[in-house]
């Protein structure tokens, strides 16, 4: 019969990063100065261990619960989902439970301000929210109650901290993108705010943008009620159009399957941009062009401010705007003559 396999220490992570133990402690506790390439190297060398913190004991000890509530608004899309892979596996490191509520995409706004009421009651510590509908006014009664994150979205209530990526960065790379390549004629399928706090302001600036660049815009509702048919519908109303903008990924692939169906070639006739570069549908056998979201610092970067403000201190950066990237694919390329 084989020993189990022994799980690394504090111990264990000094000797691979070649630091004292209370350094990696400091460290992993947050507290404390330590340089950054030391605490690079520590995080490192945890990682590579595959070491996290012993919530349990640690909980004992200091008689607390040592769990975050996370409230999703639908695990089962790629953003959402990656999303909370990236939280769970940052909040193991440090040590805390994640317990989480997800709705299925289709939840009112008052379905998920129950669900935080929900996880509020569950003796969390701590909260973060991941949703473009909840407005600022709906999760401040929880901030003012406990620590408080947004994920995942524009955030500027002084009150709520957040981590998110610059959706104004994205719309306007996209758009350039697309100015750059010779488009004139452009439709964006634009999402109001009230419906997303993300989407909503991501392709106001690609009409935005287009504008600035001197290019047509034709924006066409995208609402929850429209559907992709819909939208390539009205894209071939107007035959003058050499490019469409969707607010993600997910709605782009929409997009391009109802275009094949009616007969509209992509992107000899019309090129088409989506947003996000999350999961399967980052695949080369699609190409799709788009602006990648560095999905993983977000939600890490998420956990790491909410840690901050339970130890009793302010992160660096109260409402932090990562920068994304600019993927080109084969689902863009110049008008035709």
């Amino acid at each position: 019969m084989t020993d189990r396999p022994r799980n690394p220490t504090i111990i264990d992570v000094a000797g691979r990063a070649g630091v004292s133990k209370s350094v990696v402690s400091r460290v992993v506790s947050g507290r404390g100065s330590v340089g950054e390439e030391t605490r690079q190297r520590v995080l490192r060398a945890a990682q590579e261990l595959g070491y996290v913190v012993n919530a349990s004991a640690r909980a004992m000890v200091a008689h607390r619960t040592y769990t975050v509530g996370a409230f999703v608004r639908d695990a089962a899309t790629p953003f959402y989902g990656h999303l909370l892979t990236a939280m769970q596996e940052r909040a193991a490191f440090h040590g805390y439970r994640v317990v989480t509520a997800t709705g299925s995409g289709r939840f009112e706004e008052d379905d998920e301000y129950r669900a935080l009421e929900t996880l509020a009651m569950l003796r969390v510590e701590a909260l973060i929210v991941c949703s473009g509908l909840l407005p600022s006014e709906r999760i401040l009664p929880f901030a003012e109650r406990l620590p408080t994150v947004v994920a995942g979205r524009p955030e500027t209530h002084p009150s709520i901290t957040s981590v998110y990526c610059d959706e104004d960065e994205g719309g306007v790379a996209l758009a350039d993108h697309l100015v750059g390549l010779g488009h004139r004629e452009v439709a964006v399928v634009t999402v109001p705010t009230s419906h997303s706090v993300t989407l909503g302001p991501r392709t106001a600036a690609m009409a935005r943008r287009l504008r600035e660049r001197g290019a047509h815009v034709l924006e066409i509702p995208g609402s929850h009620r429209e559907t992709a048919g819909a939208w390539a519908t009205e894209v071939l109303r107007h035959p003058g159009i050499t490019a469409v903008m969707a607010p993600s990924d997910r709605h782009a692939l929409a997009l391009l399957e109802q275009l094949r169906l009616r007969g509209a070639a992509v992107p000899e006739q019309l090129s088409v941009t989506g947003y996000d570069g999350i999961g399967d549908l980052t695949t080369s056998l699609i190409g799709l062009t788009h602006w990648r979201q560095p999905i993983d610092l977000i939600g890490g970067g998420a956990v790491d401010a909410l840690v901050q403000l339970l130890d009793g201190e302010q992160p660096p950066d109260h409402h932090r705007a990562l920068p994304g990237a600019l993927v080109v694919g084969r689902t863009t390329a110049p008008p035709a003559a």
